[in-house]
């Protein structure tokens, strides 16, 4: 612990002057969340007894893929030049998929820690970081990580990173999350750029909610960052969305642990606990006011998040449908960005359509649901928005390929995403060879330095949701990083491909793919069906058809039982009038039988790696 910390924090407000709200923000494993356990442990807020890597971390998820998915606020006291501040510090995760988290953790602050590998330099979620901290103003400390490794160049970086930003080399910070190093002086320039927070202390209270999240015993509990007025623990509230109002049993400062406080004034970030238990009355993004004095108008609330990939999760027994719907009820408090409506499907049940906004984002929500509420999920096939155009005029909205309407359709338009990918000069054909065969149009490209390059593509998002991360890291021997927002739509020539066991289509296999892609697709999921669905008393064909037009087959031969086993010697008709009988039977079987697809069947073929599809 440094000397300058303050252990204790004023348990009342402390004066706008004296506080400073923050963020890093980097791309993935570029350090923030050692940078952020080193500042904790400067600070004083936590001892070294109760100190451990990844400190902010709270799920086990994130400890276990080493990833931040939540974005986490903490209250630390520093000293600097002879006064005592208090630092409000989100850790932001640096994934392209929890970009939205990163989006509401810099509303809530006033400047930004830019955080750089020094060994690896500026990748694309540095610049996407970066872009959205000067959209919201923020005043950016550029800071090189790292610089204890052997492969570090500080000096090479602070240059790149000095020509991004507009400062020069030596305004660049050097420091070490693992040793500490540089630290210090990081508190001190935080302390000396970013500016105090500005409100009026004596107008009607106004907190924005930037997060919140659901305890079993406590209700929800609602994280809030106070813009005007104050707010103190006993007095009323209202949310001005929704006008409900609810009395605050505890309001207090995370630091690192919840500590109730006497009251949150101008600036200050903290929580509130109303022992409100229903989770749809606390919004992310509403502004908390007093009952007794209103403010007249809320703040603005932050840009709804627009799920870019769409995936069914249907809980394995039936009965858990309406557990699931209440774990995405307390899941959706914690993670504003999930989206989901009921559905139908015929061969799965009841479910939910859900949208996310990466494949990375669905792996952790269905990762999360099934740990923290104990449920056994199947989740369909991940696809994206289309809009189709039937010859009559009218439009459909589809985000399942069964919603695809039959009939004549004049044209279907796709998601299209602009990409930036950031890699070494040398991969720049590879990188261009995969974006052509996964329909991508070049846009431009500019060399950041004389080994360093960024191209940007225009890219159909259905090319990119499945495996074309994996590729690009592969082919790039992992030095290449991507980064995409969503730029508008492109009419494409898409169709459907069903599925068909013995003549029945069966939803949850169809597809919604290229039409160059049509046959190969067919041909894949026959092939995966034939191995996963058991023999039957009958011979079971499966097809893939676009339209009427069957592109693909694979029959899985009927079990039969060995009719000749008694028929040893004698004449050739016997045998014959025996193979007949059992033929007759088999047909008679195929027109009353129907195909059970096992459950485990449905997983292994919704779940199955694509990519190791593709390599054979």
């Amino acid at each position: 612990m440094s000397p300058r910390a303050r252990t204790a924090l004023q348990p009342h407000a402390s004066p706008p002057e004296a506080i400073r709200n923050f963020s890093i923000i980097a791309h993935i494993d570029h350090g923030k969340s050692t940078l952020a356990d080193r500042m904790l442990q400067l600070t004083g807020v936590v001892d070294e007894r109760a100190m451990r890597a990844q400190y902010l971390d709270r799920m086990d998820i994130e400890r276990e893929r080493g990833i931040t998915i939540k974005s986490q606020a903490v209250r630390m006291p520093w000293e600097s030049a002879g006064r005592t501040y208090v630092l409000n510090m989100i850790d932001t995760p640096g994934h392209v998929d929890f970009t939205y988290e990163v989006s509401r953790s810099l509303a809530a602050c006033e400047g930004a820690v830019l955080l750089v590998d020094a060994a690896q330099g500026i990748e694309a979620q540095t610049l996407a970081n970066l872009y959205l901290a000067m959209e919201n103003d923020l005043t950016i400390i550029p800071v090189l990580n790292k610089i204890d490794l052997p492969a570090a160049q500080p000096e090479k970086y602070a240059e790149e990173l000095a020509r991004l930003i507009g400062c020069q080399p030596s305004d660049c910070l050097s420091v070490s999350g693992k040793t500490g190093e540089g630290v210090e002086a990081l508190l001190d320039e935080i302390v000396r750029q970013v500016p105090s927070p500005v409100g009026d202390p004596d107008a009607p209270a106004r907190a924005m909610i930037f997060d919140s999240i659901y305890d079993t015993y406590r209700g929800v509990i609602t994280y809030v960052r106070v813009v005007d007025g104050n707010l103190n623990p006993r007095e009323r509230i209202v949310m001005m969305s929704t006008q409900a109002t609810h009395e605050l049993l505890e309001i207090g400062v995370i630091s690192p642990e919840p500590t109730p406080s006497k009251g949150l004034g101008v600036g200050e970030v903290g929580y509130l606990i109303t022992g409100v238990k229903d989770v749809r009355q606390s919004r992310v993004g509403d502004t908390v006011t007093n009952a007794s004095r209103p403010a007249a108008a809320s703040l603005g609330a932050y840009r709804d998040p627009r799920p870019m990939v769409f995936s069914g999760l249907y809980p394995v027994d039936g009965s858990d449908y309406p557990d699931l719907r209440d774990a995405l009820d307390k899941l959706k408090l914690n993670d504003a960005a999930l989206v989901y409506e009921p559905e139908t499907s015929a061969a799965l049940g009841f479910g939910f359509r859900c949208g996310f906004l990466g494949l990375l984002h669905l792996e952790i929500v269905r990762e999360r649901l099934e740990r923290e509420f104990g449920l056994d999920l199947i989740s369909t096939q991940p696809n994206v928005e289309y809009d189709v155009t039937m010859e009559d005029g009218t439009d459909v909205d589809v985000t399942n390929p069964s919603e695809f309407p039959g009939g004549k359709v004049a044209e279907v338009r796709e998601p299209v995403v602009r990409a930036t990918i950031l890699a070494p000069s040398e991969f720049v054909g590879a990188i261009m060879e995969l974006c052509q065969q996964r329909r991508g149009a070049l846009l431009g490209m500019d060399y950041l330095s004389e080994d360093r390059v960024e191209m940007r593509y225009t890219l159909p998002l259905a090319e990119i949701v499945f495996d074309f991360f994996d590729q690009l890291k592969s082919r790039t021997r992992g030095y290449a990083s991507l980064d995409y927002e969503p730029a508008g739509d492109q009419v494409a020539d898409l169709v459907k491909v069903d599925i068909l066991l013995q003549g029945e289509t069966v939803d949850a296999f169809s597809a919604i793919v290229h039409k160059d892609k049509a046959y190969a697709y067919g041909v894949m999921m026959a092939g995966r069906l034939k191995k996963l669905i058991p023999r039957q008393q009958f011979e079971v064909p499966i097809q893939a058809a676009v339209g009427s037009r069957v592109i693909a087959r694979e029959n899985i031969r009927a079990m039969r039982k060995d009719v000749l086993a008694k028929c040893y010697g004698g004449d050739i008709t016997r045998k014959r009038k025996l193979l007949e009988k059992q033929k007759e039977g088999k047909k008679r079987m195929k027109m009353v039988g129907r195909v059970e697809v096992p459950q485990d069947a449905f997983i292994a073929a919704l779940t199955a790696d694509e990519a190791s599809d593709k390599k054979k």
